[in-house]
């Protein structure tokens, strides 16, 4: 091992591999119009095993680099949330460059969280690699600066989220042993398309009572808001989420604000033709 001295960072060079995982929104009500152009909302985060894979090693460089493989990523890679991750690190703590390979597995634009849960991750692995000791709350307050819910990935762990998406308050929910089917068309649904498109409403039944009523009740009770102008918009979407009922699905819904649509099975779901040249990912939930 090579010993590498940055400032008042002395230690052997060593990468670090992390598992970045997507989630899925079940429900998800735009409830009001907040002062600094952005919504409240309320929704239930829950993390499914859908992984990017993340590798960060330190380097002998003036600057940082960061490669990217697997699925495409659209845009300048210094504006990538992993890279400001690094940023917002380097300029508080002042760690070292460091080589950041990140592999997608996670599809983009698709309401599925990725470029989050790679935010997320990124903190936390320079904070272990760096030995930077910031809490969990700190974490936190650092994620929130580059998404509002990059903040969840910190926890990991089923919540039920107000606010503009970065509030939360742990659930028991569990969904162990279901299916869920991942469907994403050739579409990219970008948050601020969404929400131009959205209507403000506010439930008279709290989505945090809902999410407690057995899981064959849902498709009545929880609701995604931005199902209605996107479904008109690209109908593929609605045909997606009407085939997933037709296989068997007990829910089936739009993931966030993306063009995701997934099902929950209680057995395995055979294949449909009608998916075919879609993104598609089967996942038994832990």
């Amino acid at each position: 091992m090579i010993n590498l001295s940055f400032g008042n960072f002395c230690f052997k060079i060593k990468s670090m591999i992390v598992y970045p995982n997507a989630k899925i929104n079940i429900g998800l009500n735009v409830i009001e119009y907040l002062p600094d152009s952005y919504h409240s909302i309320e929704t239930v985060f829950y993390p499914i095993g859908l992984y990017d894979t993340l590798e960060i090693k330190p380097i002998e460089n003036d600057k940082p680099v960061f490669s990217t493989s697997g699925l495409a990523i659209e845009g300048n890679p210094e504006n990538n949330l992993v890279f400001k991750a690094y940023q917002l690190l380097h300029n508080s703590y002042h760690i070292p460059p460091v080589k950041i390979m990140l592999d997608k597995k996670i599809p983009s634009a698709a309401g599925l969280g990725g470029g989050s849960a790679d935010a997320a991750f990124t903190l936390k692995a320079l904070n272990q690699l760096f030995n930077l000791n910031l809490s969990t709350q700190e974490l936190e307050s650092l994620a929130v600066k580059l998404g509002a819910d990059c903040a969840f990935f910190i926890h990991n762990q089923p919540g039920f989220a107000i606010g503009k998406g970065n509030i939360f308050k742990p659930i028991s929910l569990n969904l162990k042993n279901f299916y869920l089917l991942l469907v994403k068309p050739p579409i990219s649904v970008s948050t601020a398309e969404a929400y131009s498109l959205v209507k403000v409403r506010k439930p008279e039944i709290s989505l945090e009572e809902n999410i407690y009523k057995p899981i064959t009740e849902w498709k009545n009770l929880i609701k995604n808001d931005f199902e209605d102008p996107l479904f008109e918009r690209y109908p593929i979407l609605a045909n997606i989420k009407e085939n997933l009922y037709k296989m068997g699905a007990l829910y089936a819904s739009m993931s966030g604000s993306g063009s995701t649509i997934y099902g929950i099975f209680d057995e395995k779901p055979e294949k449909n033709k009608n998916f075919r040249n879609f993104f598609l990912s089967l996942i038994q939930l832990a």
